[in-house]
């Protein structure tokens, strides 16, 4: 970027780059994040996990919203980059961080495992921006969203067990998943028409996690 394209970046204002479509959607999934971490605080994990996978869902929809845009310049590109990235570490890295701890009950022994999650989003991200994907269709270890999706499905069983015994098994298998996020292996980008599987996996856990509520209602 030359000095004329940055100096008419900062006339443009921030504001004028949160905006754009691409960059709503994007602060749509930073909102649900927050909602599950609000109530993953409170102890309301179905919720919790419902705000979690719809932070997902936007975080898909704001990179195929950009893709199909027309006559977007690259100053616009580059911010929904930077704030793409500083959302995924909310969402996918302080969000199930809290969750762990939560439900911990804020033991002191979950503290090690919350900041394995946090710092293993950070090094990921850092990673990916400097080194993007392997090609087109491959990432370096295994995306951070795909945890959230992974952890959605494995806390449908929360009832099944004693709530100490799912504690170490959620425990552990946040470990195992952060080792495969870092891990020099490579996996797809799901993209294109994964995102209607998406949308049909995120309203069916939605609809699951809402009757287990109003079931915990009664």
């Amino acid at each position: 970027m030359n000095d004329s394209q940055r100096q008419q970046s900062h006339q443009t204002g921030m504001l004028s780059f949160a905006r754009d479509l691409p960059n709503i959607c994007s602060l749509a999934g930073l909102l649900c994040a927050v909602l599950s971490i609000y109530f993953a605080i409170l102890g309301n994990f179905p919720v919790a996990i419902i705000g979690m996978i719809w932070a997902v869902f936007f975080d898909w929809g704001d990179g195929i919203i950009a893709r199909r845009m027309k006559g977007r310049t690259d100053e616009y590109r580059a911010f929904g980059g930077q704030l793409d990235s500083l959302i995924d570490i909310v969402s996918f890295g302080i969000c199930p961080a809290v969750f762990l701890l939560s439900y911990g009950e804020f033991s002191p022994w979950f503290l090690p495992g919350a900041f394995v999650i946090v710092a293993t989003s950070a090094i990921r991200l850092s990673y990916f921006n400097v080194f993007g994907l392997v090609d087109d269709s491959t990432y370096m270890g295994l995306a951070l969203d795909n945890n959230v999706m992974i952890f959605a499905f494995v806390f449908l069983f929360d009832g099944f067990f004693g709530h100490t015994t799912f504690s170490v098994i959620i425990y552990t298998m946040f470990m195992l998943i952060a080792a495969f996020n870092l891990a020099p292996v490579r996996t797809p980008k799901f993209s294109n028409r994964w995102f209607y599987v998406l949308l049909v996996y995120v309203l069916g856990l939605t609809v699951i996690y809402s009757w287990i509520l109003w079931g915990n209602c009664q």
